[in-house]
């Protein structure tokens, strides 16, 4: 039965560690995307897109600090539990994006703005 958990919890592991990069691969095909011809609304969206990663990648920070690492702990069940957590910190760090999060999208999309000359 272990054998069996172990590959579920191997297959979690992965499936958690190409979402990540999938993720960080779309931000940077969004960014390497945008020119001096982008709309502002393109611009500004990649800036909500860059402040949420930002704000995930904090609490996801936050998380690991404040969790104790138990000892007796099932890693499979651990796993499973990261795994939900992460999606869990994702729709979060929008929600705070879109809440709080504006001044920074918009400091961001001003400088971004001026460097990529879009009018």
């Amino acid at each position: 039965m272990s054998f069996a958990i172990d590959g579920i919890s191997g297959l979690i592991d992965n499936t958690t560690r190409q979402a990540a990069l999938d993720g960080v691969n779309s931000l940077k095909n969004s960014a390497d995307s945008l020119s001096s011809e982008s709309t502002e609304e393109e611009l500004m969206q990649v800036c909500k897109d860059f402040t949420s990663y930002f704000v995930e990648e904090v609490l996801k920070e936050v998380k690991e600090n404040m969790t104790s690492e138990d000892e007796d702990e099932d890693s499979s069940l651990k796993t499973l539990t990261d795994f939900h957590m992460d999606g869990t910190i994702e729709l979060i760090a929008d929600q705070v994006t879109e809440q709080v999060g504006g001044s920074f999208a918009q400091q961001l999309f001003e400088q971004m703005k001026r460097n990529y000359n879009i009018e």
